[in-house]
């Protein structure tokens, strides 16, 4: 038996037991979880903590997160009006005040997920599952509607000098809604980035003391690219449920990092970079040194790596590997901090001979690299 059969056939026998043993379970998927057979995705699931240890709670446990979600959609994604309310309302109790305060954030949801991984073609293509509610609805529950509707207004109020003076860059983009391939399909139908749209929007209705904030597209779409492409039918068209609530609870994890009043908490991001630094420090006092005579902070570089989840810096394949080990990780996030050590290590060189602008360049920049060589090198700091 080849190893790579090997290896699928270790992490079957794990999920097929009856309780499943998660200690294990994280050891091998530490190094990495095969393509084949839809097992990214369930383990993920389980790394998660959506999905139960034992193996018969699994179905029942599927069926009411998923039957939750459909009444989320049903009761948060509505149309607004009554007898007793209309546009002009202002009482902050009205419909049409929550549905004009919403459509503000979609216009960010809708701006950053027409943008999600543009070197594949998944996002902007149609999933075979669209969820029939919302697709035929003639248009009232699709959000990309309301942020047409949005833009066309403000754009409408600015002509006519009512108050609005200058668009602003985020609602100026009544020209491009329609071009470009982040088209939303016609009525039946729904591409990807469409479903994404409608989980982040459900995630800012659910979390009102968090919301949306930039950034958590690129969080929620390697999931969600991984549930979408599960081998298992069933699987793939509950991919929309069963990313929304892994997601949540991964952002429960996380969420700090996007709280910009928790920066200096132990769970903020400014204590992950410092933690970078100590770890950068102990591991190349040379490289540190240089950086710091450059006053090259790690704000410059790490902050996107670290709150991303270095969801940007490499191609969906890479990340979904690097993921792996991330979920897998029993001191979440550990493993992050060594990661992004790593990876200054990796272009040490590059670093003690460059001046500011080039390494700045260069960390914001990261180079195409093998991740398998960033991996090992994260667990070679780890271990040290």
């Amino acid at each position: 038996m080849s190893l790579h059969k090997a290896r699928i056939k270790a992490f079957e026998d794990i999920l097929n037991k009856d309780v499943i043993d998660f200690d294990q379970l994280r050891k091998l998927a530490f190094n990495g979880i095969p393509d084949e057979k839809g097992l990214r995705s369930v383990v993920w699931k389980i790394l998660l903590h959506y999905i139960p240890h034992e193996k018969d709670a699994r179905e029942s446990t599927l069926k009411k997160k998923r039957q939750l979600y459909l009444q989320f959609i049903d009761e948060i994604i509505v149309t607004p009006g009554g007898d007793a309310d209309h546009p002009l309302n202002i009482s902050p109790d009205s419909s049409w005040s929550t549905y004009f305060k919403d459509n503000e954030v979609l216009l960010q949801i809708d701006k950053d997920v027409r943008r999600l991984c543009p070197e594949i073609s998944f996002f902007q293509s149609a999933t075979e599952f669209p969820c029939e509610k919302v697709v035929n609805s003639n248009g009232m529950k699709r959000l990309h509607k309301r942020v047409e509707q949005s833009v066309l207004k403000y754009a409408t109020l600015e002509r006519r000098g009512l108050g609005v003076a200058k668009l602003s860059s985020e609602i100026r983009r009544s020209d491009s809604l329609t071009s470009g391939d982040y088209v939303p399909l016609n009525e039946g139908c729904e591409a990807h980035w469409e479903v994404v749209e409608r989980m982040l929007f459900l995630y800012a209705k659910l979390n009102p003391g968090q919301g949306y904030v930039q950034g958590m597209n690129e969080i929620i779409g390697p999931i969600y690219h991984t549930f979408a492409n599960d081998a298992d039918k069933d699987n793939r068209e509950h991919a929309e449920a069963d990313c929304f609530f892994s997601f949540t609870n991964l952002m429960s994890e996380i969420r700090d990092f996007f709280i910009r009043t928790l920066d200096e908490t132990e769970s903020g991001i400014n204590y992950m970079m410092d933690r970078l630094g100590s770890c950068l420090r102990s591991h190349d006092p040379a490289v540190w040194d240089r950086l710091e005579l450059q006053e090259l902070r790690p704000q410059y570089y790490s902050f996107r790596w670290l709150t991303l989840l270095l969801s940007q810096e490499f191609s969906l394949p890479d990340v979904e590997r690097i993921w792996d080990s991330l979920f897998a990780d029993e001191k979440r996030f550990n493993f992050l901090i060594y990661i992004c050590c790593a990876m200054i290590l990796l272009v040490r060189e590059n670093l003690l001979n460059g001046d500011f602008a080039s390494n700045v360049k260069l960390l914001q920049n990261f180079p195409p690299m093998d991740v398998s060589l960033i991996l090992n090198k994260a667990a070679e700091i780890a271990s040290a």
